[in-house]
């Protein structure tokens, strides 16, 4: 049925009435139409308001870039390529009683003309004293990666895991092998020399894990930590150390004083062993925690010497595979400065690649 036509103009004086009597303060948005896929149409764009004259351009003044010390490692790179984090603690660890510490300058300049952040600390048990520069790091603990090989030695021949530095083990790995030398059995004594991780961790499996964990603790080795895997800890943590402590544990090693057998511990200092001079030895181990990419990278031993022992350690950041080649040159060098090696070329007792 149709509306009269007075009755449509009726509606509509009404609706005009109600619509002006509201006023602004009385009119209410009405919500969005819902869209098909249920989230609600979002309402159309306001006017654009009249541009203005844009403004003139001002230039901010730019302060020179400054050259960062040394010893502060530069903005890390993106997520992708960052190293993975690496074991230390939130604060250096305080002096070992008995010892005091002599900051060495030209120590110093090493690491800044390399470019890396770094320590180098030498041990002079006789004077009470450890010389060495960047000590906060000296005294901060990092994984101690292949430096590690030195007690594993002692500790597996200790416990009889192996009979002799030349017992041969079995190559075990699916994963690319650092080195070709890795790829092929071999005992300890040739092991060492190319740093073959898998060899070695043949030998901690054949430890077994109560021995290990036993056997750290009575080394009172860094953190002694090693939790509950016993193949990979001293390469991914937990276990940590300081260059301090690396040249403490040395010294005991050099002197043969630690409270393993006498023989396994003369033959450690035998593997180690990699170079001679007129007058001195040095038993060194090289360690690469995350090699070959970054991470930081280990040189400790020790260098006999007129009838004398010289415990010392190196850490640095590793940023690329080419640092490497700094932890032996950067701490032959420190030896040098100190006096403790002669600069003469070196008769090599253990070339290949190291880690």
């Amino acid at each position: 049925m149709r509306m009269p036509s007075h009755g449509r103009w009726l509606f509509f004086w009404l609706g005009l009435a109600l619509l002006m009597g509201g006023g602004a303060a009385g009119v209410r948005a009405l919500p969005s139409a819902p869209s098909p896929l249920g989230t609600a149409v979002p309402p159309a764009p306001a006017a654009a308001p009249v541009p203005s004259a844009p403004a003139p351009a001002v230039s901010l003044p730019v302060a020179p870039a400054s050259k960062a010390p040394a010893s502060v490692s530069p903005v890390p790179p993106p997520a992708a390529t960052a190293p993975p984090p690496f074991t230390a603690p939130v604060a250096p660890l305080p002096l070992p009683a008995g010892l005091r510490w002599r900051e060495e300058p030209r120590l110093g300049e090493l690491f800044r003309q390399a470019g890396r952040p770094g320590t180098f600390v030498l041990l002079d048990a006789r004077r009470g004293e450890l010389v060495g520069t960047n000590r906060a790091r000296a005294l901060s603990r990092y994984t101690p990666a292949s430096t590690f090989k030195i007690p594993n030695s002692l500790i597996g021949l200790s416990v009889g895991a192996v009979a002799s530095v030349d017992t041969v083990l079995p190559y075990r790995s699916d994963a690319p092998p650092f080195s070709p030398a890795w790829e092929k059995d071999m005992g300890l004594r040739e092991a060492i020399v190319v740093s073959n991780v898998p060899i070695y961790q043949e030998l901690a499996r054949r430890i077994g894990l109560a021995r290990m964990r036993e056997a750290v603790n009575r080394l009172d080795y860094g953190n002694r930590a090693i939790g509950p895997v016993v193949d990979t800890f001293w390469l991914r943590g937990p276990l940590a150390i300081s260059a301090v402590e690396q040249t403490r544990f040395l010294d005991r090693l050099a002197r043969g004083v630690l409270p393993f057998p006498a023989e396994a511990q003369r033959a450690v200092r035998e593997i180690t062993l990699v170079e001679r001079g007129p007058g001195w030895e040095l038993h060194a181990k090289t360690g690469w925690q995350n090699g070959p990419g970054p991470g930081v990278g280990w040189w400790v031993g020790w260098v006999e010497s007129g009838g004398r022992t010289h415990p010392f350690a190196l850490n640095l950041d590793i940023r690329q595979r080419a640092d490497g080649d700094l932890r032996q040159r950067l701490g032959r060098t420190a030896l040098e400065l100190l006096g403790v090696l002669p600069p003469a070329a070196p008769v090599p007792l253990a070339p290949g690649p190291g880690r």
